[in-house]
């Protein structure tokens, strides 16, 4: 592992266990239940709140996971109180964006799928950067071009065939 890497997965090491933290705080103000889990890839800190025995955790998800981006954001927030730089840190909880990726991907092949049938532009709903990025992956991976129109929180994927 070169120098910057090590460094890198010291600092995406230490993310995750300052918002491991933070969110066991969390949990233990609401009495919550749940185990809380730390994945370091190559560039992010990924933790995830998995459900304990009493399934509780939705009121942590939110309508349309809107309480679990805030916690993200709050996350990131005191990891880069604790390491002076700009977080990345990915938060799950309950599955949630597992299972909206599954749905995400599904719904880009489908829309992949418009796009060869037709010829012409798929324009997809508004999106945030994560979910526009797993867009453009599934875009790539079937041979088609796509690129991100409008502005926040508009921002869409359109898909076009090469």
């Amino acid at each position: 592992m070169s120098e910057v890497s090590a460094t890198n997965a010291k600092q995406l090491d230490q993310e995750g266990d300052v918002a491991a933290d933070y969110l066991e705080g969390l949990l233990d103000i609401c009495d919550l239940d749940g185990d809380i889990e730390i994945e370091v890839d190559s560039s992010r800190a990924r933790v995830s709140i998995v459900e304990g025995e009493k399934g509780e955790l939705s009121y942590l998800v939110g309508a349309d996971g809107e309480v679990l981006q805030s916690l993200q954001e709050l996350s990131r927030l005191a990891a880069a109180r604790e390491t002076g730089e700009r977080s990345r840190l990915m938060l799950d909880i309950a599955g949630y964006r597992v299972k909206q990726k599954e749905v995400l991907e599904e719904s880009a092949k489908t829309a992949c799928a418009q796009a060869q049938r037709t010829s012409a532009p798929v324009h997809m709903a508004p999106m945030n950067p994560y979910e526009r990025k797993v867009v453009h992956d599934i875009v790539a991976t079937a041979g088609l071009s796509s690129e991100s129109e409008g502005d926040e929180p508009n921002r869409r994927v359109v898909i076009r065939v090469s």
